[in-house]
């Protein structure tokens, strides 16, 4: 589904700012894989998902996703394909615009390249916007002519992710998407991800900073360092562990301690 070889990404090269973001990663992410990754400050899970989406071009390596190089395919292409969420809420919506336009534009960018800006969403879209708004719980439905910037922080990154899935994408990268919400909006926020991501049958990769969600979400866990994977953990082998193991393995392989402390509080919490 999704193949990255020898892929490599460094920032202010040859100057004192020099940041090796991503040193030779090579990684295959199956079809219908969903991946939880967990890194150290400054691990590069950033720059890698910017890597897959487009923001920039690797310095070296190759990007294949469903069997298509994508290498130096340009950011507007592979939105077509590729859904993302960040962890601001803000990020992912037009404030002035309503929540029906939002979906519109979100809609008609995906399903129908080279006609998107001479198309018109028609009233059974519509009526079908209407319908999966409905199945977020949050009465969204009946506010389809507000404005985005009227809604929470949670209602909006429930909008995002519905936007970001109303035309099933080939791959959806979730970057700490809801770390930035209060406990209860990012419950409900995870669980609609969960249900989406399952019932789509979606190819997902998710950063997350809760120890306990990168080990009870999903089917794989990643663990990166210094612009490497350091952990790729799966099937038996991931399966029982708990955050102590996650760590104890971190520090065996990358030969420190790990250094996020928002991880960290997340594991305390967990407890």
């Amino acid at each position: 589904m999704l193949k990255m070889t020898n892929l490599s990404k460094t920032f202010n090269p040859g100057t004192v700012n020099e940041k090796k973001a991503i040193e030779h990663l090579s990684f295959q992410l199956e079809d219908g894989d969903f991946v939880t990754i967990v890194g150290s400050n400054g691990a590069g899970k950033s720059t890698l998902f910017n890597a897959i989406a487009g923001v920039f071009y690797a310095d070296e390596g190759s990007i294949e996703l469903d069997g298509q190089d994508i290498t130096y395919q340009p950011e507007y292409r592979r939105s077509r394909v590729i859904g993302r969420l960040f962890q601001d809420p803000l990020k992912g919506t037009a404030p002035h615009m309503t929540i029906e336009e939002n979906l519109s534009l979100a809609y008609l960018r995906a399903s129908r390249p080279g006609l998107a800006f001479f198309s018109r969403v028609k009233a059974s879209e519509k009526r079908m916007f209407r319908d999966h708004l409905a199945l977020l719980g949050m009465g969204l439905e009946d506010r389809m002519r507000q404005p985005v910037g009227l809604l929470s922080g949670g209602q909006r990154q429930a909008l995002t992710l519905l936007m970001a899935t109303i035309v099933t994408p080939k791959l959806l990268l979730l970057d700490e998407h809801t770390a930035a919400l209060d406990p209860a909006a990012a419950e409900k926020v995870l669980e609609m991800t969960r249900s989406i991501v399952a019932e789509r049958k979606i190819s997902c990769m998710m950063v997350t900073h809760n120890m306990n969600q990168a080990l009870e979400l999903g089917n794989r866990t990643l663990m990166m360092d210094r612009g490497h994977i350091v952990l790729d953990l799966k099937g038996q082998e991931r399966s029982g562990l708990t955050v102590e193991d996650l760590l104890r393995k971190f520090r065996e392989q990358a030969k420190r301690s790990f250094n996020n402390d928002r991880i960290l509080l997340s594991t305390v919490e967990g407890e």
